[in-house]
């Protein structure tokens, strides 16, 4: 008998910013293919990582679990895991095909499955890929001299079929073609873009490099790095982007994801990917690990609390999805695998701590009973950037570890963070509540960021909570 259980395409870019979608009301950025999975599915405009970096967040993804429950709560790489069961365990152990192309996970070994049946990844198979074809490209991936961390930007130094973005929609298709089809699939398609190096197809830079690059958001609390920048290495976090610079680094920023979605076009159009019946019974879900601050209060990269880090793309369309709708609700990675594995017919495993978003799919709740978000990054670029947040959707408590400072913003009249209402005596009373539920959030944390009665500040804020395994 024929499995007529669904499929699921997720689909996950790396550092992009929430804002980063033309369904947003981007001023320049265009994004028809992305957009339209949200156009026949659910927005998710409140969409958060709760650890806002790469190796975290996409644990959090894998088995739906909060940073200090699995325990990474800061970017720590090389790390060996015993996971809970993994959200590819899951489905495979229930029959499904599972395949992930592209960026790996982040989880150490890379080449380790973690549930996936076949892996075929950037970091190993995409480099071999390119030494395969020395005659046609014989520059190396980082021959073009732009840095993976940093804002400056180039155009693409190879033929475009090279770059790989490209590449990874190709290995997807790939699978497509090949798969087992007595089972249903999950395939993770994984781009590293548009996560530096921003070097983006000539055609996609100059598209930006034409347009009304729009500036970056300047909170009145922000303040410029030392020497406004001069002197700074590239890859630096704090920034003062200006002139040619800004505009460089958004034009490839913006080119990035729009080569994405032109690539997506042939993964999941009719012509050339998902076809009849194959794409009437496919979820098709898009997400990002977490943002990029691109200029913002003069930071640049990720690990801050601020919506160009935290705040993702979260759209999903599919067979049992009410199309057209926009949630405002907080959702977050940690609600991927419950979502899946609730439409896919398959039980929920206990360790899983997200909440399933298919009652909301179908059309038969609003929202899910979840009063706010926590998150949280570690120390990384130094103690001072250690940071906790919460966030309803519509405000956003931050509290800085070492300092103690606290930040409150209204999300709803200032989306970009501009104001700061917690020096303001009239909104104390909402300062207190935030603070309050921070306390209660933090009050077993090992590091005693919190007596029960007051936040603590000056306490260690580590990468790794003691329970978390492997060694380095």
């Amino acid at each position: 008998m024929k499995d007529t259980r669904p499929n699921f395409i997720l689909i996950m870019t790396d550092q992009h910013r929430g804002d980063c979608l033309s369904l947003e009301n981007h001023p320049v950025l265009l994004t028809p293919n992305i957009d339209h999975i949200g156009g026949q599915g659910v927005h998710f405009t409140r969409a958060y990582s709760t650890c806002p970096s790469c190796v975290p967040a996409r644990r959090s993804l894998m088995v739906g679990q909060y940073p200090a429950t699995h325990g990474m709560v800061g970017y720590h790489d090389g790390l060996e895991w015993t996971a809970p069961p993994t959200l590819p365990s899951v489905l495979k152990a229930a029959g499904y095909h599972t395949f992930l192309v592209g960026r790996n996970m982040h989880l150490w070994p890379r080449r380790q499955r973690y549930g996936f049946d076949e892996m075929v990844i950037f970091e190993d198979d995409y480099m071999e890929f390119l030494t395969n074809h020395q005659d046609n490209c014989p520059a190396g991936y980082w021959d073009h001299g732009i840095s993976g961390n940093g804002w400056t930007a180039r155009p693409w130094h190879l033929q475009e079929k090279f770059h790989p973005t490209t590449w990874t929609v190709t290995q997807a298709l790939h699978f497509l073609k090949r798969r087992d089809p007595s089972c249903p699939f999950l395939l993770v398609v994984s781009f590293i873009a548009p996560h530096p190096p921003l070097v983006p197809p000539a055609f996609y830079l100059e598209r930006y490099l034409r347009s009304q690059i729009p500036p970056p958001y300047l909170g009145d609390w922000a303040k410029p790095p030392e020497r406004d920048g001069r002197g700074s290495h590239v890859q630096s976090y704090r920034v003062n982007l200006q002139g040619e610079a800004l505009r460089a680094a958004r034009a490839g920023y913006y080119g990035l994801i729009n080569h994405v979605d032109d690539q997506l076009y042939r993964l999941l159009g009719s012509h050339t990917g998902l076809k009849g019946d194959l794409a009437k019974n496919t979820y098709i879900i898009f997400t990002s690990d977490h943002g990029e601050m691109l200029g913002d209060h003069y930071l640049f990269r990720k690990a801050y609390p601020y919506e160009g880090s935290a705040r993702i793309p979260f759209l999903i369309q599919g067979p049992e999805v009410q199309p057209g709708q926009t949630c405002s609700c907080p959702v977050s990675l940690e609600d991927i695998m419950p979502t899946i594995l609730e439409l896919a017919g398959i039980p929920i495993p206990e360790t899983v701590e997200g909440q399933s978003l298919a009652p909301i799919l179908r059309g038969k709740k609003k929202t899910l009973e979840r009063e706010y978000l926590h998150g949280e990054h570690a120390s990384c670029y130094s103690y001072p950037q250690a940071n906790h947040f919460l966030t309803d959707g519509k405000e956003k408590y931050c509290w800085f570890t070492a300092t103690g400072e606290e930040q409150l913003f209204n999300l709803q009249d200032d989306p970009g963070e501009l104001h700061n209402l917690a020096c303001r005596p009239e909104y104390q009373p909402r300062l207190l509540v935030w603070r309050e539920r921070l306390i209660t959030k933090l009050k077993n944390r090992p590091e005693g960021f919190t007596d029960g009665e007051r936040l603590i500040p000056g306490r260690p804020h580590q990468p790794l909570l003691p329970h978390a395994s492997g060694k380095t």
